[in-house]
């Protein structure tokens, strides 16, 4: 047994609506952390709050947005609520989840000019958030359960069959994301309740795996802080997961983290991050483990990404509509930051594969913050690739998906 003694863990808390020409703020000053709680652990940081405000998604704005030549940005729907999750199937239907409104939304472009006329709710679920589709079928997450539905030939949806009740309580992350595996296994992100903490059920900060009938869930890898946006690579068949870092460790820390996700794998949350730093906001591993010894057991990310952006859903191109450049790299949203100073994150980014294997991240889509980032007029969440080709994007603060074309 260890013993207890005083951890001293200061931390400096500056809180602001808005913060102006912040002279401080790159995170540890002088941090220690030992091994064991037998030493005094210290670290100052300075955190910050800042949230640029929220302005229309006005014609202006919008004819501002950037996306590389030869590609142009347009509105697929608006007036939406708040939708989350996108998931295209057949024949240009699409579906968006509303968490807060509890809705599944199909919405359809019949006369294909790019705009959706049609729009209908095919599910009514408390909660609902994450999507997917497989064999013919819905699939429909809450905080804590899955749904399944047939899908009938007009895309509308039978009424909801539950198939899962007893995944964990939501707490801090309660947003629930959903796909299906090449070895035809259902996964299920589940975030952790808090920010950084030991979690007393192992199923937290996990991703699940399940039987199609939603039998015999495991935990497939475990020390995922929050991974929303995950899938498959189309040619290594690799699980690849953006996960969300740890908030309150300074203005550039903790980075967003892009995971090579394996079966039993630990990713370290909440004792080592980024490169195999130690938090200093937790208590050492349970049991004697050192976090050296922790650190060995955990797997570390294969590429970093700016603190506090956000990462949400994650798709693969597999399409002929973009340049062929595009097929087998991914596009992930990037909602946007509140825990630093300056503002990052607001975008759709392109991360870039060469031979199966990630090796960067490139805007894509840009122009979400004006007024000088003083405010925005989307936090990106939803993404998906139409059965055109055309990659649809969802922003949950104005209630818009916007459509990204070649010109």
């Amino acid at each position: 047994m260890k013993t207890l003694l005083t951890r001293i863990f200061g931390v400096t808390l500056l809180l602001a609506g808005l913060i102006y020409g912040c002279k401080k703020g790159d995170g540890f000053w002088d941090t220690i952390v030992p091994e064991t709680e037998e030493e005094t652990t210290s670290a100052q940081i300075n955190g910050y709050v800042f949230r640029p405000a929220l302005v229309q998604a006005t014609d202006a704005n919008i004819a501002q947005l950037k996306v590389p030549a030869g590609f142009k940005v347009a509105k697929f729907a608006d007036q939406l609520g708040k939708p989350r999750i996108l998931l295209a199937g057949n024949n240009g239907v699409v579906y968006a989840s509303d968490r807060e409104a509890g809705l599944v939304t199909m919405l359809k472009d019949n006369n294909n000019d790019g705009l959706a006329e049609v729009r209908q709710i095919v599910a009514t679920i408390k909660q609902a958030h994450g999507l997917a589709i497989y064999n013919n079928q819905m699939y429909i997450t809450s905080v804590r359960e899955v749904y399944r539905s047939n899908i009938n030939p007009d895309g509308t949806l039978t009424q909801p069959q539950m198939i899962i009740n007893n995944l964990p309580d939501g707490g801090q992350h309660p947003n629930r994301t959903l796909a299906f595996g090449p070895d035809g296994m259902l996964y299920i992100t589940v975030g952790s309740t808090c920010n950084a903490c030991d979690e007393p059920n192992g199923k937290n900060a996990t991703i699940l795996r399940a039987n199609a009938d939603g039998s015999n869930i495991s935990v497939y890898a475990k020390g995922l802080r929050n991974t929303i946006g995950f899938g498959w690579h189309p040619q290594t068949g690799e699980l690849w997961g953006m996960d969300h870092g740890i908030d309150w460790l300074g203005d550039n820390e903790q980075k967003e983290e892009l995971n090579l996700i394996k079966h039993n794998g630990n990713y370290g949350w909440p004792y080592i991050y980024g490169d195999g730093k130690y938090n200093p906001g937790t208590n050492p591993p349970p049991g004697d483990t050192t976090y050296q010894q922790y650190l060995q057991m955990t797997t570390l990310p294969s590429l970093l990404y700016d603190a506090h952006a956000a990462p949400m859903q994650m798709v693969f191109y597999t399409k002929n509509l973009f340049p062929s450049e595009y097929v087998n790299d991914a596009f992930v949203t990037m909602r946007g930051s509140w825990n630093r100073s300056q503002p990052v994150g607001y975008k759709v980014v392109r991360l870039r594969f060469e031979n199966g294997q990630p090796v960067r991240f490139e805007d894509f889509l840009t122009g979400f913050l004006v007024n000088n980032n003083r405010a925005h007029f989307a936090r990106p969440v939803g993404l998906t690739v139409h059965s055109d080709g055309s990659l649809l994007v969802g922003d949950d603060t104005n209630g818009v998906i916007y459509r990204i074309s070649r010109q």
